[in-house]
């Protein structure tokens, strides 16, 4: 492996590690069955896979689902990971009511139209007492950042527009709370992602392996602390369907 992808994979574990370590306290069980919504070219789900569970991506695009193939056979997982081609829209015709024991989705609710819908659909494919892990983006460290580049009017207009000036939607965590509940999902875990691993240098993060692993465990650090949720680029909830 070369050095950039050494680095590539410290940050990336940097950004993902809280939502991982997270995940733990929900497989523990053998042989769950686990939905990937959105899960692209398998970097949740071949790992969930390795720990004896079944999962099933569901997904929009061919290249990533053919990339997950790849993953999944070179990980020797290939006989528990299934690609299924869809979305959020067709969820119910691929996967059955009542299938899935853990639901992935990760970086999906601000992308749908209506995320009350989506959560109406997601609850519908869990079992009841089955477990949702939920990330979106967070609005308030997206303030932040576009009155730290100098967008002053653009971070402005986002403070109570989760839409403002993007394609995609950002949540504050009593939102994304709030909506869980309206859904039928009582929320057992809220944790904050990515709070420094956006905004440290890349020469920190990504070259030396000692500051790169320092990183990690102060994300981990601050993850379940309520007042570091409005510095996170993520929120990462865990939610039970009633």
């Amino acid at each position: 492996m070369s050095p950039s992808q050494h680095s590539s994979q410290r940050r990336t574990s940097a950004r993902t590690a809280v939502v991982w370590d997270a995940l733990q306290d929900i497989l523990r069980d053998t042989s769950a069955s686990v939905l990937d919504i959105g899960g692209g070219t398998g970097g949740f789900a071949v790992r969930v896979a390795e720990q004896g569970h079944r999962v099933t991506v569901i997904d929009p695009s061919p290249d990533a689902l053919a990339a997950l193939d790849r993953r999944a056979d070179e990980s020797g997982v290939a006989d528990l990971v299934t690609g299924q081609q869809g979305d959020m829209a067709n969820l119910l015709d691929l996967a059955p009511e009542g299938s899935a024991d853990i639901v992935l989705c990760h970086g999906v609710l601000e992308i749908v139209d209506d995320p009350a819908t989506a959560l109406a659909t997601i609850v519908k494919v869990l079992r009841p007492g089955g477990t949702l892990s939920l990330l979106v983006s967070q609005r308030h460290a997206a303030v932040i950042a576009r009155a730290m580049a100098g967008h002053f009017g653009q971070a402005k207009a986002l403070l109570d527009d989760p839409t403002s000036g993007a394609a995609t939607r950002r949540f504050t965590a009593d939102e994304v709370i709030a909506v869980l509940d309206d859904a039928g999902f009582d929320t057992t875990a809220v944790h904050a992602v990515r709070v420094f691993a956006d905004l440290v240098p890349s020469s920190l993060a990504d070259l030396e392996t000692g500051a790169a692993e320092s990183l990690v465990e102060l994300e981990r650090a601050v993850a379940e602390r309520p007042e570091y949720l409005p510095l996170a680029t993520q929120i990462h909830t865990l939610s039970v369907r009633r």
